[in-house]
This record gives C-alpha cells, structure tokens and sequence, in this order.
C-alpha cells in the first residue's frame, strides 16, 4: 500500500484529495504549511508527495528543494501558478509533474498512478506469502502449493489489492475503484464473479464473504 504526503494549505482541497486518495486504498498523512510538511516527511517514509506551491511560513519550492537534498521520493506539484517560468522552476527542482489548479481529481488519480508506476522499485513489491499460497507482483505470478494458478490481468489485480489489505471488508464499491478505476460504471456484481473464479482456479478460499458488505481476506495468526 502506497503512502501519500499531501502539503496543502487549502482546508478544502486537503479534505478532497484524502478522501479521493483513501477511497484508492493510498494511506495518507496531511500537512498544512511547508514546515509541517518537511516534519511529516521526515516522520516516516512517503511513496510520494503532493505539494502545493503557495504555502505558509516555507513555501512548495523551497519544500522540495529540501526533500531532493535527501530523497528522490516522487513530488507531483499542485498550484494556481501556471506561468511558463513557475513550471520550469519546479521541474528544475526534480519535480516528477507539475498541475495547474483548478484540477480534475481523476485525472490527477491517473497522474498519480502513472509517477508510481514509472518511479517503483523492485523492492517495493516484494513477494507475498500467504500460507500455501505465494504471489510475485513483479513478475505477474500466482502459486498455490508450488502450481502457478492461470488468473486474469482484473483476477490477479483485485487478489492483490485484498492480500494488501488483509484483515480489512473491501466493499464491492471500493474494489471497482481500486481494480477498474472510479469511472467504471458497470455492474457490481462484475466483483463476485471474479471473487468465484478466483477461489476455483486457487483450489482454495482465502477469501472471506462478509454478507451485506464485501470481501476480505483474514490476517494470519
């Protein structure tokens, strides 16, 4: 699961890209002035940073010229400014992208995506072993008992998504999110489908049905 550090002094902004990005399944942590976020980011590690410009007491340029002295973590830039020279300053400050407001928050989602994909490492998709069962993220892998189970690209991305989240309900809702994307408008019912194919070709049921909510897969003792 990907961290989020999103320095934003707009209360309402704040609001709206934590919820579009929880509903994602991103964790994110929120910062309201540049000093406060340098003190968050230097509290844990971040997978990325959405950084306004316009900023209280440090302002968004100076906030990622002291995050590049130290980490190559992935900065998106969020502002009003959209002169030609702003955007030249902040991709000379190894921005990874630079959006203008008023923005689109799905196409911001895509964004996002896209600079984690491009910026991943191998190592921030280790293998996962849940009992029998074995997953390569990397490698686009699945086995069950040393046999290699034949799912789907959807199959496969949605098995992954609730073994990131062990121990918490999926709801359909939410896995269409996170599997198909918000502006799938199809039937839920396209999860129990995929959830029933998943457990068949497994030979195996690591996942749970919770009734009148989702889908879950149980933490291990």
């Amino acid at each position: 699961m990907y961290n989020i550090l999103v320095v934003e002094d707009e209360q309402d902004i704040r609001e709206i890209l934590k919820n579009y990005l929880t509903d994602q399944g991103y964790q994110v942590v929120l910062a309201e002035d540049g000093l406060e976020g340098i003190a968050e980011f230097h509290r844990k590690s971040f997978d990325l940073v959405l950084l306004d410009i316009m900023l209280p007491k440090i302002d968004g340029f100076g906030v990622c010229e002291l995050i590049r002295r130290e980490s190559e973590v992935p900065v998106i830039m969020l502002t009003a400014l959209d002169e030609e020279s702003d955007q030249i300053r902040g991709f000379d400050l190894k921005a990874d992208d630079y959006v203008t407001k008023p923005f689109s928050m799905p196409v911001l989602l895509r964004k996002i995506a896209a600079v984690l994909r491009r910026t991943q490492k191998e190592e921030e998709h280790p293998v996962i072993v849940y009992r029998s069962l074995v997953m390569d993220p990397a490698g686009h892998h699945v086995y069950v008992q040393g046999e290699e189970a034949d799912l789907t690209q959807k199959e496969f991305e949605m098995l992954h998504v609730l073994l990131l989240n062990k121990g918490l309900v999926l709801t359909r809702q939410k896995l269409l999110n996170m599997v198909w994307g918000e502006d799938y408008y199809g039937e839920e019912r396209i999860v129990d489908t995929h959830i029933k194919n998943i457990r068949k070709k497994l030979g195996m049921n690591v996942i749970s049905t919770i009734r009148g909510v989702g889908y879950r897969i149980d933490k291990e003792n």
